[in-house]
């Protein structure tokens, strides 16, 4: 520790300040700004020591984790930290790159950084599909909520029985007159948006699920599809944000990661317990929730479930077996005590994460042994 140089990374878009010390008890020293590129950032870590020596941080942002990449292709010890976690002094109110990236070579020195997962290029390339999936989803609600803001406002709604995006729904729709010219221009262009969000998401929908099956994370994903409720979308984004799930040495390491513990405010004697954190990984908690409502349910193997669980090792159905009886239990047994379903559902999917867990396990067990055989062979 003695003979490591400690360096911090302030990066932008088009520059980068530089801070860094030498061993435990050096003085922090600024390097000053440079630009942003792989040559110039090389140039000034090889002045700074060998490159055994050097232990570098920056913080996560738009810039994502090519400075990662790189630094570990060439042997630098390199650790991406999570900015909403690095802590500050209160009354500070004087931020500037320089004293950020003195501040991540203090922190850094001290080991006080929260440090994230970063994912290889296969994770983050499936992150990437699965979000511009959800972005064109986000796209089609907004134009669908604009759309029905504006007939309202001009007084035009569905006939009696008619619900809302379905087929008759767009017949009356597309059936629909205005006087004005520049009202129909208006109307048209939000039902032609409409229409183009929902065939961007079923393009998205239809390469996720060649992806799924092909892909480097197929056997994990198709594993994870034995669970109730859970398809190809739901499986493939636990796989994309979660990453290699044996990370994790406790299913609470997962649940806390995901957002899904209880936040909690005790001191002495006294406890008090609230609702859940919520600072974890946002995709994964919408998905598992979504997925924990389909327990209240009696378990039971539909024909769907059953044919996603075919080619599946006996071990990966007893796992979704226990958790379909197990997590039913949970959720009959809470909502009889008089908790409010909401809460139950999330109670149930902080538990369905540990099922996610165990489902990793056993598929990186599978992986190894049949590694090893091959191997032998």
């Amino acid at each position: 520790m003695k003979d490591t140089t400690f360096v911090g990374l302030d990066v932008h878009k088009e520059t980068i300040d530089i801070a860094f010390t030498r061993g435990r008890w050096g003085n922090i020293e600024s390097r000053g700004r440079i630009v942003n590129t792989p040559e110039a950032l090389w140039k000034q870590l090889r002045a700074l020591g060998p490159k055994k020596q050097l232990l570098v941080a920056y913080e996560a942002g738009p810039c994502g984790y090519g400075i990662y990449r790189q630094l570990s292709r060439r042997g630098v010890t390199c650790v991406v930290v999570a900015p909403s976690l690095v802590p500050r002094r209160p009354g500070d109110r004087v931020k500037t790159d320089r004293r950020d990236a003195c501040l991540l070579v203090q922190m850094l020195r001290s080991g006080d950084l929260p440090v994230v997962w970063v994912p290889d290029e296969a994770h983050e390339a499936l992150r990437d599909l699965i979000r511009a999936r959800e972005d064109a989803k986000v796209a089609r609600h907004r134009l669908r909520q604009q759309l029905g803001k504006m007939l309202l406002r001009l007084g035009h709604r569905p006939p009696s029985g008619v619900t809302t995006w379905t087929v008759r729904h767009q017949q009356w729709l597309n059936a629909l007159k205005f006087e004005q010219p520049a009202q129909q221009i208006v109307l048209g262009e939000y039902i032609h948006g409409v229409d183009e969000a929902s065939q961007r998401m079923q393009r998205l929908d239809r390469k996720l699920e060649q992806l799924a099956r092909t892909g480097p994370h197929a056997s994990l994903i198709a594993a994870l599809q034995s669970l109730r409720g859970v398809k190809v979308l739901t499986a493939a984004t636990w796989v994309a944000e979660l990453g290699d799930l044996t990370r994790f040495a406790h299913p609470k390491g997962l649940m806390a990661y995901a957002g899904l513990v209880p936040s909690e405010s005790s001191s002495g004697a006294r406890q008090s317990r609230g609702s859940i954190t919520k600072t974890g990984n946002q995709h994964v908690r919408r998905v598992t929730v979504e997925a924990a409502w389909h327990y209240r349910h009696q378990p039971r193997v539909s024909q769907t479930l059953r044919k996603r669980q075919e080619d599946l090792p006996e071990s990966i159905k007893q796992i979704s077996w226990t958790a379909q009886d197990r997590l039913n239990w949970k959720y009959r047994r809470l909502v009889g005590r008089g908790k409010a379903k909401n809460k139950v559902i999330v109670a149930v999917a902080r538990e369905l994460l540990g099922f996610v867990w165990s489902i990793g396990q056993e598929v990186a067990r599978e992986t190894y042994v049949t590694q090893t055989a091959e191997r032998a062979q």
